[in-house]
């Protein structure tokens, strides 16, 4: 089975959207969906959704907090992290378990944004291949979960970038991983309500201090400072 686990806090437009994208998931059987809602999440839940999903409501606030707490109750020997604002194809469980039948024991997507912009299409095309930036969030890691387990989750004091703390680690563990050519669909609101150049020289920033070794508060704290997100 697959649990796909869906971490929220302020995602409720979003959040209802995806759901009702995933919609062609019911009645699969190998499959699972798992809303980890934080303790300050907007989303209340409609009846037609709990049949459908399970919504579990986190005790601590925080990404890496709840993703681990709902991979913990997930019935899925693979589990697929997947952002709210993300959409996935249409094809992407058959993509995850063709790839994990294929010897590997984790991957990613390439993506695309949801604008048409000649530099949000060249940011999009590097994530087709192994770079700085392989491993964010943007790209719905899917892993076996008992090799999520043996890496020790996520790292629950990163604040922020801890996808790319765990990729990090997935690496030094030498986790065969893939990168499916399969575009999922990425939100581009961030560089709307920022500028292309202000995203990009923040990110470039955050993961040269991040690779430096600066701890998550701190890099949380600057990426508040830099970027509006809300």
């Amino acid at each position: 089975m697959t649990s796909i686990i869906i971490p929220v806090h302020k995602e409720k437009d979003n959040l209802r959207n995806l759901i009702n994208e995933l919609s062609w998931l019911k009645g699969i059987d190998a499959s699972q969906i798992i809303v980890a809602l934080s303790p300050e999440s907007n989303y209340s839940p409609k009846a037609e959704d709990s049949t459908e999903v399970r919504f579990l409501n986190c005790t601590k606030k925080g990404r890496a907090s709840q993703m681990n707490e709902a991979s913990k109750i997930a019935n899925g020997d693979i589990l697929v992290f997947l952002h709210a604002d993300v959409r996935p194809p249409k094809s992407f469980l058959n993509d995850i378990q063709r790839t994990i039948k294929s010897g590997y024991d984790a991957g990613f997507f390439s993506y695309k944004f949801d604008k048409e912009n000649f530099f949000l299409r060249m940011n999009a095309s590097f994530t087709g291949k192994d770079s700085i930036f392989t491993g964010g969030g943007d790209q719905c890691l899917f892993i076996r979960k008992s090799v999520f387990e043996d890496l020790g989750r996520f790292n629950e004091e990163q604040l922020l970038m801890e996808d790319f703390e765990f990729f990090k680690r997935m690496k030094k563990n030498k986790v065969p991983y893939r990168i499916v050519q399969n575009d999922l669909i990425v939100s581009a609101r961030k560089y709307e309500k920022n500028s292309y150049v202000r995203v990009n020289l923040s990110n470039l920033l955050l993961v040269a201090l991040f690779n430096l070794g600066y701890p998550g508060k701190k890099l949380k704290y600057l990426h508040d400072r830099l970027l509006r997100v809300s």
